[in-house]
């Protein structure tokens, strides 16, 4: 794909069997303005809408960046930070609070400032191990206010994430595996055959299930297993309240004692 092409369509999608792969391609850094995350919005959405996908793979194209963040060029042209970005906020997902679909970061390359917070939004990361992360935004002037501030220090120790948003400091993908942020390192040729069969994995359970498991996790995050339990039994989540008379729950068991693999039908 050449610059010009990537320009004009900075996302490709692509189907494999319930898997959406979503590919953020704009050379050289993959940086991302209002018109691409409203396109990696819209991305998210199919995976939203399509009642025959699971859970969708985001990545970057070419060999060195996930993502470099925000278009610091369409900023000094104009677009301010608070421009409209679409469905999902910045890069289509930062802000997507009705995605109720696992989604994998498989991060090939620097995800850095808006490209590490969009890799942070995902439920998953596989990083190859070429890959590096930072939020560089106090480096600046600016802060890492699509996520970073509030996710880093939520998914790792509170000391850690603030020296981290504090420094600037790239750190490696086995850094991030061994604080548990990072699923898995491996090597970049390895990298997408590594997300797609984690995806697999996933998609092979019933979808229902996997909506009402991300459903529940949001619904309770930051709160006490009381508090958490009595969110769970009392709110209206509309993906648990549908799971257990449910076609795919009868089907599960169902299969379950005749010792073959379910099929899914996600109602």
């Amino acid at each position: 794909m050449t610059q010009d092409q990537a320009e004009a369509n900075p996302v490709r999608t692509e189907v494999r069997g319930r898997i959406l792969e979503i590919t953020l391609d704009r050379p050289k850094a993959n940086a991302i303005d209002a018109a691409t995350s409203k396109a990696l919005g819209e991305a998210f959405l199919q995976l939203q809408d399509d009642a025959g996908l699971s859970v969708g793979i985001i990545t970057g194209g070419g060999p060195r960046f996930f993502s470099a963040g925000w278009d610091l060029k369409a900023a000094a042209e104009g677009e301010a930070p608070d421009a409209d970005q679409g469905i999902g906020g910045f890069a289509g997902l930062t802000e997507y609070w009705g995605l109720t679909k696992p989604v994998i970061a498989a991060v090939n390359g620097l995800a850095l400032g808006g490209g590490f917070e969009l890799a942070l939004a995902a439920d998953m990361i596989v990083a190859s191990q070429t890959a590096e992360f930072a939020l560089t935004e106090a480096s600046i002037g600016l802060i890492a206010d699509s996520g970073g501030v509030i996710r880093l220090p939520r998914r790792l120790p509170r000391a850690i994430a603030m020296e981290m948003i504090m420094t600037a400091r790239r750190v490696t993908p086995q850094e991030l595996e061994r604080w548990g942020l990072v699923n898995k390192v491996v090597p970049v040729d390895q990298l997408m055959a590594e997300a797609r069969a984690l995806a697999e994995r996933i998609a092979a359970n019933a979808p229902l299930s996997l909506q009402a498991i991300k459903e529940i996790d949001r619904a309770t995050e930051g709160q006490s297993e009381a508090q958490a339990f009595a969110t769970m039994r009392q709110a209206h989540l509309a993906a648990y309240r549908r799971v257990y008379n449910s076609q795919d729950a009868a089907e599960g068991l169902a299969a379950l004692a005749e010792k073959r693999a379910p099929v899914w039908k996600g109602r």
